[in-house]
């Protein structure tokens, strides 16, 4: 059966060249399209669309508002095209905020290195998001309003004494028409006894909301270094790192060139770069890196953190993959788990994608398989810190 795709967009080319490009897959049907987010939210309703992509700027309804009225009143994937802008940025997190599953880059040649691979990765996507119905849940984020990002540098450390605290909100129904249970019985945890010095949780589709969902969950004295991959553009990454920064009690930075590992803090792959762990003397820091290699897809690549962070640390590490297409992660698993590492995926029921956790899962290289609303209560159990 096709996936059923409305198109919103007020740009008439656009619109017309997404179509093109979406119908030249016969998994794909384009059902119609709307021309500003007002009708937008009245055709979703009206035909039910399996996927949405929807433009951010928009006249009568823009689309983080229409995005809104959606999650509301008729829960529906949502793929949102943005602008590679600080501006974009924000507003396309804002929008995944809202409940939007993902974005992709407005210029297609942005997000591939050539027409073809560009054309795959937007039908790829839509199929992928437009078959997965995932499950609701509650995710604890930060009841203000996130702080306006910043031209200056994207850390300020929180003071030490810190009475910052997260309340559990209600967030956009993410059931996507599937029937499930509205509360999930918390599983009780056990800790393994086996001891870390920093972890790792690379991700892809879905990631924004799944590290949102797990980092706000942290205590601000959270023991260890926490390293964060997540495919994402350069102009993003310094947006995603300050509105994490904002709304979790731990510190979180886009990562530097040199940056030494401290605990209690995340720090995020730049986008278009590769970050890798290095010892120097006895303490741990970041190579951050520009890679033109044509082998490796994904900039920044889970793989390579993963492969470094086995080297660095030995079997010390404790290593999650959260949703997203493809199978960037696994061989990085596969070498943690050479040495002792211990790995956790991501559930299919709570994955946007189970692309990257089944892959993991599948080689059987994941000891625990998690539930989202599950993850940051099993690190802090794992930890003794719960």
């Amino acid at each position: 059966m096709a996936v059923k795709v409305l198109v919103v967009d007020d740009s008439s080319f656009f619109r017309r060249r997404v179509s093109e490009i979406l119908e030249k897959d016969t998994g794909i049907e384009v059902i119609d399209f709307a021309v500003n987010g007002q009708e937008a939210v009245e055709k979703a309703s009206k035909l039910r669309p399996d996927v949405i992509t929807m433009d951010v700027e928009m006249p009568v309804l823009d689309g983080i508002s229409a995005v809104k009225k959606i999650m509301q009143s008729n829960p529906t994937p949502i793929l949102m095209f943005s602008s590679l802008t600080r501006e974009g940025a924000s507003a396309t997190l804002d929008a995944l905020d809202a409940g939007a599953v993902d974005f992709l880059p407005k210029k297609f040649e942005d997000i591939a290195r050539n027409s073809e691979e560009a054309i795959r990765a937007l039908q790829n996507k839509v199929k992928e998001i437009g078959r997965k119905r995932v499950s609701r849940f509650t995710r604890p984020i930060s009841p203000s309003k996130p702080a306006a990002i910043s031209s200056t540098s994207s850390f300020s450390p929180k003071p030490a004494s810190s009475t910052r605290t997260s309340s559990t909100v209600t967030q956009p129904d993410r059931s996507f028409q599937k029937a499930v249970p509205e509360t999930t019985p918390q599983r009780s945890f056990k800790a393994s006894g086996k001891s870390y010095q920093v972890v790792a949780i690379g991700t892809s589709t879905g990631g924004p909301v799944a590290l949102q969902t797990i980092l706000t969950q942290l205590p601000a004295n959270f023991p260890h270094p926490i390293l964060l991959i997540q495919h994402m553009p350069a102009a993003f990454t310094p947006a995603f790192a300050q509105r994490l920064n904002s709304l979790c009690k731990i510190k979180v930075k886009e990562a530097e060139q040199g940056d030494r590992l401290m605990p209690g803090v995340a720090y995020l792959a730049p986008g278009g770069k590769q970050m890798m762990v290095e010892s120097r003397g006895g303490s741990k820091t970041l190579k951050v890196f520009e890679d033109d290699s044509p082998r490796i897809t994904y900039k920044p690549c889970v793989d390579v953190t993963f492969a470094s962070t086995a080297k660095a640390y030995s079997g010390d590490v404790l290593a999650i993959v959260l949703t997203g297409m493809g199978a960037d992660g696994r061989d990085g698993a596969r070498m943690l788990q050479q040495v002792g590492a211990t790995i956790w995926a991501q559930d299919e029921k709570t994955c946007v994608v189970y692309g990257m956790p089944q892959a993991v899962a599948a080689a059987g290289l994941s000891s625990e398989s998690l539930a989202l609303q599950d993850v940051a209560l099993r690190i802090n159990k794992e930890l003794g810190i719960a």
